[in-house]
């Protein structure tokens, strides 16, 4: 294993001997220089009395700053084998801003999810009038409750695609679908395709199921069939993830060329295409319609996954999966040992919020144009030099920082009242930290507040210490 010698950390490193606390800005020194590459993964660090010497500090301070580049994830130790560099898994890194609880007081910015619509209220009202006619049996129903199935069926036919209740499965969320269909279809060892930047949470679901993850690269102009096929080929991939509607986080909306020539590149290569179709009913602007993946497909290798979360409320917890008949029997095997069914009251809130689809999709574009609007404008006054492309659709921007650092923009927006999610936790082995996902789904003057408060936190920096006031751009 290589190794790092006191001077060199102390070198890589330069802190300000005046720092307070000098083990805090120790430990973000150090955890910078892992996410920027300058100290590469696997390395071992000085010992700490070493790495004290050579700064001129207590061995107690040294010891804080390795306790908490481990609590972060960052730092491995083995009893009389040292210390060395690693990255944090997503899903249990202390710093991850996903796990929030949303109570701390911050803007939760690191969230793309919109609150819940009018129409939800009442689709309550009447699903818990529906809710005896279900007592009498035993409220389990590994499949889903048939009247939801139906509707879920029916929206398919309609976009395009001829659906019978007995291809849907429905789960508690589209993560819950992830994680069946993983369960069932991968194994260890196996190489499963992820688009780069992705959904986090299939990185996470890829990795414990102990998959072999092959990312490929897209923009926000979309997607590379030529490449995606190349990358089928030469991985061997038993599946590839895919989100190609209004992806998250770029936003990009994949053309149906695109997705008949991914279609015919999975067919070729044997490859099962999970495709998670979220965000599918949510276009802002009047963009191209397109038909669902699915419908490109004449071997049943495209499994579709989609959600209630976006499009009418994440307190739901209701997701789907499209595939064929058989496979969606041995999905609702397979979920047995996992939860048996979805519960039967949001079944039927979900029903009854599908007869009011089109009401909720207007209410949804109105809300999410205007906070797009007022994000556009705030970036526009505090922070011009970031780039995007815009989406017609989604619920975010995936910004191009030109210069900035995610990770480290993170830490310094929390102590200004915004909670952000950086852009590694879009990506694998510490990429992206050039980019950040800022949503539009709260309301505009909430996104226009936490814009500028990113400015302030940007000029500042994470200690805290920046720029007098006379060179900040001007707070709103």
């Amino acid at each position: 294993m290589r190794h790092l010698s006191a001077g060199q950390v102390a070198r890589l490193a330069d802190i300000d001997p005046a720092a307070r606390p000098y083990y805090r800005a120790l430990a973000d020194g150090v955890r910078a220089l892992i996410m920027d590459g300058q100290i590469p993964v696997r390395v071992r660090m000085p010992a700490e009395r070493h790495l004290a010497e050579t700064l001129g500090v207590s061995r107690t301070t040294v010891t804080s700053a390795y306790d908490l580049l481990r609590e972060r994830g960052y730092l491995e130790s083995r009893q009389g084998s040292g210390s060395w560099t690693t990255l944090p898994d997503p899903a249990t890194a202390g710093e991850n801003p996903w796990l929030s609880t949303g109570d701390d007081g911050l803007i939760q910015l690191h969230c793309a999810a919109p609150s819940a619509p009018s129409a939800l209220r009442e689709a309550m009202t009447e699903a818990v009038d529906d809710l005896p006619r279900y007592g009498m049996g035993n409220g389990y129903d590994p499949m889903g409750l048939p009247v939801l199935r139906e509707r879920i069926a029916a929206r398919y036919t309609e976009r395009g695609l001829a659906t019978r209740p007995e291809q849907i499965v429905v789960t508690t969320g589209s993560q819950h679908a992830i994680q069946l269909v993983a369960g069932l279809l991968i194994r260890p060892g196996e190489a499963v395709m992820v688009e780069s930047p992705t959904y986090p949470h299939a990185i996470d679901v890829a990795r414990r199921h102990g998959a072999r993850i092959v990312p490929f690269g897209i923009s926000n102009e979309g997607w590379q069939p030529d490449l995606m096929s190349a990358a089928m080929r030469q991985s061997g991939a038993r599946l590839a993830y895919l989100m190609p509607d209004f992806h998250n986080p770029t936003g990009a909306l994949m053309d149906d060329a695109t997705r008949a020539a991914v279609t015919g590149a999975a067919r070729r290569n044997d490859t099962i295409l999970l495709v998670d179709e979220t965000w599918s009913e949510l276009a802002i602007d009047e963009v191209p319609r397109t038909a669902p993946i699915a419908a490109f497909d004449n071997d049943s290798r495209v499994i579709s996954i989609g959600s209630a979360s976006k499009l009418w409320w994440g307190g739901l917890r209701m997701g789907w999966i499209r595939t064929t008949a058989a496979l969606a029997r041995r999905l609702a095997r397979h979920r047995a040992a996992v939860d048996i069914a979805s519960p039967v009251l949001e079944q039927l809130i979900t029903a009854r919020l599908f007869d009011r689809l089109e009401e909720t999709r207007a209410e949804r574009r109105r809300r999410l144009r205007a906070s797009r609007a007022a994000l556009v404008s705030a970036l526009a006054r505090h922070l011009p030099e970031w780039t995007y492309t815009m989406p017609g659709g989604g619920g975010s921007l995936w910004l191009r920082l030109n210069g900035d650092t995610s990770t480290s923009l993170a830490e310094a927006a929390a102590s200004h009242g915004v909670r952000l999610a950086p852009g590694p936790w879009f990506g694998l082995e510490g990429t992206l930290e050039g980019y950040l996902r800022v949503p539009f789904t709260l309301p505009p003057e909430t996104v226009a507040d936490a814009v500028a408060r990113i400015c302030q936190a940007r000029a500042q920096g994470p200690t805290g210490v920046g720029p007098q006031p006379d060179s900040l751009v001007p707070m709103v």
